[in-house]
């Protein structure tokens, strides 16, 4: 497959449009579509969900542990800003390097397993249980100690570890090594005993040959002309993520607040409770208005939250009226909370598991989680030394970003709402 003239003159500067069609080209199948008539959510689809998404719920509890844990931590331990102890520097690598590890897989196994009516549902459904694990983090971290936390936190990761001895591999997977009749019986068990799973599993197979055949898979050849622009777009809303202040308000949420001379448990309360119908919101609308719509309402509104964050700690430093400091800032990371849960927390994951082509999956997928983990990093390890320099300053910068956020959504992030893998795939990258 050739690629085309506007990426080979550099990375375009509007997203293509991906109006939903009725047929793929004949290059990646019989040109019939993936199925006559979308199939039903099966109890396959959902079991095989749910067991994937307790590493979700892992992952929440992980992100929200830290907000809950450090005021005990430090007072326990007797650490500063600059310390650690050895221990918890060792327990945070390897949190890190497992939840690297299922940060990327997780939606990308949803999203190859479920058909394309409730794909960005269920995908979206990983940012669900992202936002539940912080949420019982925050609760439940106003009443037990940090080191029951921790505890807690590891059951899903068990519950994970069971399940996944009773859950199929990704159809797609299984036809990327070339396993055609394990690709027949999986997808058949996922669609169900009486769906008619032949036009969809030879368009898995023609566009998987296609893809195989016509590039190699190396982290090299990522830099392709014709994959610069979704690994753009991917690389663009992951790294974002972190940079617009997601990451120092999930982990910092109680540090913020207390900066703010507000109850720190208020705090936690609210936007653990506040969070959940925000992200239920989300799920429920991404095969509704689409991907770049929800996107582009979560950045703006985020953008106006940082905004009055900002207004409200620059109050307090001109000491003009002190009183509007917590009020202001409850209310900005309350706004904050509901937006982000709203499209950027999920989506770019969604995106992300859409978009790229399965040759590139893992090498995309994995520069991808590596600069989106270097970005969580940069913007966690400075946060405390940016809020002792300027609190006024500190969500300002995330308000430039945010503003940048919007931009790129508008201008580059594509719809994929309604088309089958394999037609994204290769409209993206022709």
């Amino acid at each position: 497959m050739e690629t085309s003239e506007s990426l080979e003159e550099g990375l375009i500067p509007n997203p293509p449009l991906l109006e939903p069609t009725p047929m793929i080209t004949n290059e990646i199948g019989n040109g019939s579509g993936m199925c006559e008539s979308d199939p039903s959510t099966t109890p396959a689809v959902v079991f095989s969900t749910l067991v994937a998404m307790c590493g979700s719920f892992t992952y929440g509890c992980a992100v929200g542990y830290s907000s809950a844990a450090e005021s005990g931590m430090r007072a326990d331990l007797g650490l500063s800003v600059t310390e650690d102890a050895w221990s918890l520097y060792l327990g945070r690598c390897s949190i890190g390097i497992g939840l690297a590890l299922i940060a990327y897989v997780i939606p990308i196994y949803i999203a190859e397993i479920t058909p394309k009516n409730i794909r960005g549902a269920f995908t979206a459904t990983n940012q669900f249980l992202i936002v539940s694990g912080m949420s019982v983090m925050y609760l439940v971290g106003t009443i037990v100690s940090w080191r029951a936390l921790a505890l807690i936190a590891a059951v899903p990761c068990l519950l994970q570890v069971v399940g996944l001895f009773f859950i199929p591999e990704s159809p797609r997977w299984l036809a990327k090594i070339g396993k055609e009749k394990e690709l027949e019986t999986t997808l058949q068990c996922l669609r169900g005993k009486t769906a008619d799973i032949s036009m969809e599993s030879a368009d898995i197979r023609d566009c998987t040959q296609t893809f195989e055949k016509d590039s190699k898979a190396g982290i090299f050849d990522l830099f392709q002309r014709r994959y610069a622009y979704s690994l753009s777009v991917g690389v663009g809303l992951m790294v974002m993520q972190p940079f617009v202040g997601s990451a120092a308000i999930a982990y910092y949420a109680s540090y913020i607040i207390a900066a703010a001379d507000l109850s720190t448990d208020i705090g936690s309360i609210s936007m653990a409770i506040i969070q959940l119908p925000a992200i239920g919101a989300s799920v429920l609308l991404t095969d509704r208005f689409g991907r770049r719509p929800l996107l582009l309402a979560s950045t703006i509104w985020m953008g106006l939250s940082l905004t009055i964050i900002a207004l409200a700690f620059g109050l307090q430093d001109t000491h003009l009226w002190n009183e509007a400091t917590p009020v202001l800032v409850y209310v900005g990371i309350m706004g904050f909370s509901i937006a982000f849960a709203l499209g950027m927390a999920g989506l770019p994951s969604v995106i992300m598991a859409e978009i790229f082509p399965i040759n590139i999956k893992g090498s995309a997928g994995s520069l991808v989680i590596l600069l989106h983990n270097c970005s969580n990093w940069i913007v966690t390890y400075t946060f405390h030394f940016m809020m002792e320099w300027s609190r006024t300053g500190t969500f300002s910068i995330f308000w430039v970003i945010c503003i940048a956020a919007v931009l790129f959504v508008a201008f580059l992030v594509p719809e994929t709402k309604g088309r089958t893998l394999e037609e994204i795939q290769i409209s993206i990258t022709k």
